[in-house]
């Protein structure tokens, strides 16, 4: 059997030292320690939900490493999966069924090329890429009105009363992003504020 090494990132030492017990008796398996991130063939990451600092050290990780993530959390939405999905997660599994079992092999089903998620879940992603599918080949292009669905997200929220902030935590995206999400929207639309874009998207229904 071949040694899968790993590294362990989690928020707080009691849970990193707890993840790494679990995995360390595991046969075939080689935990290193976190300055060797890199060199690790997967990686397990441990977080009580996808907030927006975390979303942010996946995709830098996700940039300077192909390796595959193990995600475990505490609880974890639609528009959060997708992000974690971009961030080269491919198995989530709750915290309340990580045992050292559902570990090992989440771990070596990562490094086998393969991905885990609970049933819920997939259900969600494939919605999601059906939506996605449909959008592409809508004749008006990536939505009805124009938008590509991560567009009609933030404008749903900024019709929801939330500021650049709140949207950028709710959907796990830095502010910096969602600023220029709209003004994407704003420039390519020809359209006058954020006011005006959520004006034009209630007009074509897409929100």
């Amino acid at each position: 059997m071949e040694t899968i090494s790993i590294v362990v990132q989690a928020g707080d030492p009691l849970t990193r030292a707890g993840l790494h017990t679990h995995l360390q008796g595991s046969p075939g398996v080689a935990v290193l320690p976190p300055d060797r991130w890199a060199d690790a063939g997967v990686r397990v990451v441990a977080a009580d939900r996808l907030r927006t600092e975390t979303v942010a050290a996946l995709r830098r990780a996700a940039a300077d490493s192909a390796a595959p993530v193990v995600l475990i959390v505490d609880e974890i939405s639609e528009d959060n999966l997708l992000t974690a999905v971009e961030c080269r997660v491919v198995a989530v599994l709750p915290r309340a069924a990580a045992t050292a079992e559902n570990l090992t092999r989440s771990v070596r089903t990562a490094a086998a090329g393969g991905g885990m998620l609970p049933p819920q879940l997939v259900g969600e992603l494939i919605k999601h890429v059906e939506r996605l599918q449909r959008e592409a080949l809508s004749p008006a292009g990536p939505g009805a009105g124009g938008l590509s669905s991560r567009e009609i997200d933030v404008l749903r929220l900024m019709a929801d009363g939330l500021d650049t902030n709140e949207i950028a935590g709710r959907l796990c995206y830095s502010e910096r992003t969602v600023k220029n999400v709209i003004y994407g929207v704003t420039h390519r639309l020809k359209l006058r504020n954020r006011s005006h874009a959520v004006a034009y998207a209630l007009r074509t229904g897409v929100i």
